[in-house]
Protein backbone atom coordinates (compact mmCIF):
# COMPACT_ATOMS: atom_id res chain seq x y z
CA UNK A 1 0.00 0.00 0.00
CA UNK A 2 2.80 2.29 0.64
CA UNK A 3 4.15 1.97 -2.85
CA UNK A 4 1.13 3.88 -3.93
CA UNK A 5 -0.26 7.13 -4.79
CA UNK A 6 -2.86 7.93 -2.17
CA UNK A 7 -5.95 8.20 -5.13
CA UNK A 8 -8.58 11.28 -4.23
CA UNK A 9 -11.27 11.89 -6.65
CA UNK A 10 -11.09 11.21 -10.41
CA UNK A 11 -12.00 13.55 -13.25
CA UNK A 12 -9.72 12.64 -16.28
CA UNK A 13 -10.77 15.39 -18.34
CA UNK A 14 -12.41 18.78 -18.29
CA UNK A 15 -15.90 19.60 -19.13
CA UNK A 16 -16.38 22.44 -21.74
CA UNK A 17 -19.76 24.24 -21.95
CA UNK A 18 -20.66 25.38 -18.58
CA UNK A 19 -19.05 28.49 -17.91
CA UNK A 20 -20.69 31.48 -17.60
CA UNK A 21 -19.25 34.30 -20.15
CA UNK A 22 -18.51 36.53 -17.68
CA UNK A 23 -16.64 34.04 -15.41
CA UNK A 24 -15.06 33.24 -19.14
CA UNK A 25 -14.10 37.03 -19.34
CA UNK A 26 -12.64 37.05 -15.75
CA UNK A 27 -10.88 34.47 -15.91
CA UNK A 28 -9.20 35.24 -18.94
CA UNK A 29 -8.27 39.10 -17.95
CA UNK A 30 -7.09 37.54 -14.67
CA UNK A 31 -4.45 34.70 -16.47
CA UNK A 32 -3.86 37.53 -19.22
CA UNK A 33 -2.58 40.01 -15.96
CA UNK A 34 -0.65 36.79 -14.72
CA UNK A 35 1.06 36.23 -17.97
CA UNK A 36 1.94 40.09 -18.60
CA UNK A 37 3.20 40.38 -14.48
CA UNK A 38 5.85 37.33 -15.58
CA UNK A 39 7.20 38.32 -18.07
CA UNK A 40 7.72 42.44 -17.09
CA UNK A 41 9.70 40.19 -14.08
CA UNK A 42 11.93 37.68 -16.13
CA UNK A 43 14.43 36.42 -14.64
CA UNK A 44 17.60 35.86 -17.41
CA UNK A 45 17.91 32.69 -16.02
CA UNK A 46 14.18 31.50 -17.22
CA UNK A 47 14.24 28.20 -18.79
CA UNK A 48 17.27 26.70 -17.34
CA UNK A 49 15.37 23.89 -15.84
CA UNK A 50 13.11 23.12 -18.91
CA UNK A 51 15.83 20.53 -20.13
CA UNK A 52 14.60 17.91 -22.26
CA UNK A 53 16.17 15.28 -19.72
CA UNK A 54 14.61 17.12 -16.56
CA UNK A 55 11.39 17.78 -18.26
CA UNK A 56 11.72 13.60 -19.77
CA UNK A 57 12.54 12.62 -16.04
CA UNK A 58 9.60 14.70 -14.69
CA UNK A 59 7.13 12.96 -17.15
CA UNK A 60 8.07 9.47 -16.61
CA UNK A 61 7.59 9.86 -13.06
CA UNK A 62 4.29 11.52 -13.03
CA UNK A 63 3.53 8.85 -15.20
CA UNK A 64 4.67 6.15 -12.86
CA UNK A 65 2.64 7.67 -10.42
CA UNK A 66 -0.40 7.81 -12.63
CA UNK A 67 -0.36 12.05 -11.86
CA UNK A 68 -2.68 14.12 -14.50
CA UNK A 69 -1.14 16.00 -17.28
CA UNK A 70 -1.89 19.37 -14.99
CA UNK A 71 0.60 18.02 -12.47
CA UNK A 72 3.48 17.07 -14.63
CA UNK A 73 3.49 20.61 -16.34
CA UNK A 74 3.20 22.24 -12.62
CA UNK A 75 5.88 19.85 -11.15
CA UNK A 76 7.84 21.35 -13.90
CA UNK A 77 7.35 25.09 -13.77
CA UNK A 78 7.58 24.50 -9.62
CA UNK A 79 10.88 22.94 -9.84
CA UNK A 80 11.74 26.05 -12.85
CA UNK A 81 11.19 28.98 -10.31
CA UNK A 82 12.59 27.01 -7.37
CA UNK A 83 15.99 26.61 -9.11
CA UNK A 84 15.81 29.91 -10.25
CA UNK A 85 15.39 31.34 -6.96
CA UNK A 86 18.42 28.89 -5.51
CA UNK A 87 20.58 30.63 -8.37
CA UNK A 88 19.74 33.57 -7.35
CA UNK A 89 20.63 33.27 -4.04
CA UNK A 90 23.88 31.83 -5.20
CA UNK A 91 24.86 34.88 -7.42
CA UNK A 92 24.02 36.93 -4.46
CA UNK A 93 25.98 35.58 -1.80
CA UNK A 94 29.71 36.87 -2.66
CA UNK A 95 28.27 39.37 -4.64
CA UNK A 96 29.43 42.18 -2.01
CA UNK A 97 32.91 40.80 -0.97
CA UNK A 98 34.13 38.57 -4.09
CA UNK A 99 37.68 38.69 -2.15
CA UNK A 100 36.26 37.07 0.78
CA UNK A 101 37.65 33.26 1.20
CA UNK A 102 34.56 33.02 3.27
CA UNK A 103 32.08 34.19 1.38
CA UNK A 104 33.55 32.46 -1.71
CA UNK A 105 33.44 29.00 0.16
CA UNK A 106 29.84 29.84 0.83
CA UNK A 107 28.86 30.15 -3.04
CA UNK A 108 30.55 26.53 -3.58
CA UNK A 109 28.75 25.39 -0.54
CA UNK A 110 25.41 26.57 -2.16
CA UNK A 111 26.69 25.22 -5.26
CA UNK A 112 27.30 21.60 -3.84
CA UNK A 113 23.96 21.76 -1.77
CA UNK A 114 22.20 22.35 -4.87
CA UNK A 115 23.58 20.19 -7.25
CA UNK A 116 23.63 17.32 -4.47
CA UNK A 117 19.77 17.93 -3.37
CA UNK A 118 18.33 18.52 -7.07
CA UNK A 119 16.69 14.91 -7.47
CA UNK A 120 15.65 15.37 -4.17
CA UNK A 121 14.38 18.78 -5.15
CA UNK A 122 12.79 17.41 -8.35
CA UNK A 123 10.75 15.00 -6.51
CA UNK A 124 9.48 17.12 -4.01
CA UNK A 125 8.21 19.66 -6.62
CA UNK A 126 5.90 16.52 -8.12
CA UNK A 127 4.86 16.00 -4.82
CA UNK A 128 3.42 19.40 -4.20
CA UNK A 129 2.22 19.16 -7.61
CA UNK A 130 0.25 15.69 -6.73
CA UNK A 131 -1.43 17.91 -4.03
CA UNK A 132 -2.66 20.97 -5.39
CA UNK A 133 -6.11 20.05 -7.16
CA UNK A 134 -8.51 17.61 -5.96
CA UNK A 135 -8.35 15.18 -8.83
CA UNK A 136 -5.03 14.45 -8.72
CA UNK A 137 -3.23 11.83 -7.10
CA UNK A 138 -1.46 12.39 -3.89
CA UNK A 139 2.16 11.52 -4.30
CA UNK A 140 3.04 10.32 -0.07
CA UNK A 141 6.06 10.18 1.30
CA UNK A 142 6.68 6.18 1.10
CA UNK A 143 6.13 6.39 -2.15
CA UNK A 144 8.75 9.20 -2.81
CA UNK A 145 11.44 7.32 -0.74
CA UNK A 146 10.63 4.30 -2.25
CA UNK A 147 11.56 5.98 -5.59
CA UNK A 148 13.94 7.68 -3.96
CA UNK A 149 15.72 4.57 -2.48
CA UNK A 150 15.71 2.55 -5.99
CA UNK A 151 18.24 5.57 -7.20
CA UNK A 152 20.53 4.55 -4.02
CA UNK A 153 19.34 7.57 -2.09
CA UNK A 154 19.36 7.17 1.59
CA UNK A 155 17.04 10.26 2.49
CA UNK A 156 14.73 9.98 5.94
CA UNK A 157 10.81 10.88 5.99
CA UNK A 158 12.22 13.95 7.78
CA UNK A 159 14.29 14.63 5.00
CA UNK A 160 11.68 14.72 2.61
CA UNK A 161 9.25 16.84 4.53
CA UNK A 162 12.23 19.23 4.79
CA UNK A 163 12.62 19.32 1.38
CA UNK A 164 8.75 20.25 0.65
CA UNK A 165 9.23 22.50 3.46
CA UNK A 166 12.39 24.40 1.43
CA UNK A 167 10.81 24.31 -1.83
CA UNK A 168 7.21 26.38 -0.48
CA UNK A 169 9.43 28.62 1.92
CA UNK A 170 12.13 29.16 -1.29
CA UNK A 171 8.84 30.05 -3.33
CA UNK A 172 7.32 31.93 -0.28
CA UNK A 173 4.19 29.33 -0.69
CA UNK A 174 3.43 30.32 -4.07
CA UNK A 175 3.25 27.28 -5.66
CA UNK A 176 -0.37 27.48 -7.44
CA UNK A 177 0.93 29.06 -10.17
CA UNK A 178 -1.00 28.41 -13.92
CA UNK A 179 0.53 25.87 -16.39
CA UNK A 180 0.00 26.46 -20.35
CA UNK A 181 -2.81 24.09 -19.66
CA UNK A 182 -4.82 26.53 -17.98
CA UNK A 183 -4.42 28.37 -20.49
CA UNK A 184 -5.32 26.43 -22.75
CA UNK A 185 -8.27 25.06 -21.57
CA UNK A 186 -9.83 28.16 -21.20
CA UNK A 187 -9.36 29.36 -24.22
CA UNK A 188 -11.06 26.20 -25.94
CA UNK A 189 -13.85 27.18 -23.65
CA UNK A 190 -13.78 30.76 -25.05
CA UNK A 191 -13.63 29.29 -28.66
CA UNK A 192 -16.55 27.12 -27.98
CA UNK A 193 -18.71 29.84 -26.66
CA UNK A 194 -17.55 31.92 -29.76
CA UNK A 195 -19.09 29.53 -31.76
CA UNK A 196 -15.55 27.65 -33.30
CA UNK A 197 -16.79 24.40 -35.19
CA UNK A 198 -14.06 22.24 -33.97
CA UNK A 199 -15.46 20.27 -30.75
CA UNK A 200 -13.65 21.10 -27.36
CA UNK A 201 -12.90 17.18 -26.70
CA UNK A 202 -10.57 16.20 -29.60
CA UNK A 203 -9.39 19.17 -29.58
CA UNK A 204 -8.15 19.54 -26.12
CA UNK A 205 -6.91 15.95 -26.16
CA UNK A 206 -4.51 17.15 -29.58
CA UNK A 207 -3.37 19.99 -27.28
CA UNK A 208 -2.46 18.24 -24.49
CA UNK A 209 -0.39 15.60 -26.59
CA UNK A 210 1.26 18.14 -28.34
CA UNK A 211 2.09 20.58 -25.78
CA UNK A 212 3.83 17.12 -24.21
CA UNK A 213 5.94 17.12 -27.56
CA UNK A 214 6.91 20.91 -26.85
CA UNK A 215 7.59 21.11 -23.41
CA UNK A 216 9.88 17.87 -24.58
CA UNK A 217 11.70 19.57 -27.66
CA UNK A 218 10.86 23.20 -26.12
CA UNK A 219 14.58 24.05 -27.74
CA UNK A 220 14.75 22.77 -30.48
CA UNK A 221 11.19 24.08 -31.94
CA UNK A 222 11.76 27.89 -30.10
CA UNK A 223 14.94 28.01 -31.96
CA UNK A 224 13.26 27.58 -35.55
CA UNK A 225 10.74 29.89 -34.33
CA UNK A 226 13.31 32.42 -33.52
CA UNK A 227 14.93 32.09 -36.48
CA UNK A 228 11.37 32.24 -38.53
CA UNK A 229 10.95 35.26 -36.82
CA UNK A 230 13.98 37.36 -37.39
CA UNK A 231 14.40 35.46 -40.92
CA UNK A 232 17.85 34.60 -40.31
CA UNK A 233 19.66 31.07 -39.27
CA UNK A 234 22.40 32.79 -37.58
CA UNK A 235 20.37 35.03 -34.59
CA UNK A 236 22.79 37.21 -32.53
CA UNK A 237 22.97 37.41 -28.73
CA UNK A 238 20.51 40.33 -28.24
CA UNK A 239 17.95 38.85 -30.75
CA UNK A 240 18.16 35.41 -28.40
CA UNK A 241 18.23 37.58 -25.30
CA UNK A 242 15.11 39.46 -26.34
CA UNK A 243 13.46 36.22 -27.67
CA UNK A 244 13.43 34.99 -23.74
CA UNK A 245 10.12 36.51 -23.38
CA UNK A 246 8.69 34.92 -26.05
CA UNK A 247 9.82 31.51 -25.17
CA UNK A 248 8.37 32.05 -21.83
CA UNK A 249 5.07 33.22 -23.33
CA UNK A 250 2.32 31.08 -21.89
CA UNK A 251 -0.51 32.93 -23.68
CA UNK A 252 1.15 32.17 -26.82
CA UNK A 253 2.17 29.30 -26.37
CA UNK A 254 -1.69 28.13 -25.47
CA UNK A 255 -2.52 30.18 -29.14
CA UNK A 256 0.36 28.14 -30.89
CA UNK A 257 -0.49 24.97 -29.17
CA UNK A 258 -4.10 25.22 -29.86
CA UNK A 259 -3.68 26.61 -33.57
CA UNK A 260 -1.52 23.84 -34.32
CA UNK A 261 -4.19 21.00 -32.92
CA UNK A 262 -6.92 22.75 -34.78
CA UNK A 263 -4.82 22.07 -38.03
CA UNK A 264 -3.70 18.71 -37.70
CA UNK A 265 -7.06 17.83 -36.98
CA UNK A 266 -9.12 19.63 -39.28
CA UNK A 267 -7.41 22.08 -41.61
CA UNK A 268 -10.47 23.40 -43.33
CA UNK A 269 -11.95 25.04 -39.72
CA UNK A 270 -8.09 26.05 -39.48
CA UNK A 271 -8.22 29.39 -40.35
CA UNK A 272 -11.29 30.35 -38.39
CA UNK A 273 -9.71 28.88 -35.22
CA UNK A 274 -6.59 30.99 -35.98
CA UNK A 275 -9.01 34.14 -36.26
CA UNK A 276 -10.78 33.35 -33.04
CA UNK A 277 -7.66 33.39 -31.36
CA UNK A 278 -6.40 36.60 -32.65
CA UNK A 279 -10.03 38.50 -31.80
CA UNK A 280 -9.64 36.70 -28.14
CA UNK A 281 -6.24 37.53 -27.24
CA UNK A 282 -4.81 40.48 -29.73
CA UNK A 283 -1.66 38.20 -30.79
CA UNK A 284 -1.21 38.63 -34.37
CA UNK A 285 -2.26 35.77 -36.96
CA UNK A 286 1.10 35.81 -37.72
CA UNK A 287 2.54 34.94 -35.14
CA UNK A 288 -0.18 32.43 -34.37
CA UNK A 289 1.19 30.86 -38.07
CA UNK A 290 4.85 31.12 -37.07
CA UNK A 291 4.42 29.17 -33.90
CA UNK A 292 2.41 26.77 -35.76
CA UNK A 293 5.00 27.00 -38.74
CA UNK A 294 7.96 26.00 -36.36
CA UNK A 295 5.60 22.94 -33.78
CA UNK A 296 4.85 20.93 -37.20
CA UNK A 297 7.84 21.40 -38.54
CA UNK A 298 9.53 19.32 -36.07
CA UNK A 299 6.11 16.99 -35.93
CA UNK A 300 5.37 16.76 -38.92
CA UNK A 301 8.53 17.96 -41.30
CA UNK A 302 5.56 20.19 -42.58
CA UNK A 303 5.53 23.74 -43.63
CA UNK A 304 1.93 23.89 -44.34
CA UNK A 305 0.42 26.76 -42.10
CA UNK A 306 3.47 29.21 -43.60
CA UNK A 307 2.86 28.23 -47.34
CA UNK A 308 -0.61 28.58 -46.74
CA UNK A 309 -0.87 32.25 -45.31
CA UNK A 310 1.47 33.39 -48.54
CA UNK A 311 -1.17 32.36 -50.91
Amino acid sequence: MGSQAVPRFYSSEPLFGGVAPEVMEASLLCLAAENERYLSELPSQAGCCKESRTVEFIFLLAEKWHLDHSARYQAVELLERFMIKQVEQICKSPSENMESTKEGSSRSSLKEQMYDTFVLRLVSCIQLASKLSLHYNIVNSNTALKFLQSLKYSYTKQELLESELAVLETLQFQINVSTPLAYIELLLEVLGHNGCLLPAKPLHQMCVQLLDFLYLEREAIYDTLLKTAIENSTPSELQVAKFLAVKEDFMLLAVGIISTSAFVLNPEHWKQVVEHLNCITGITSQSILEFSHAVLKHVLGSTTPKQQRRK
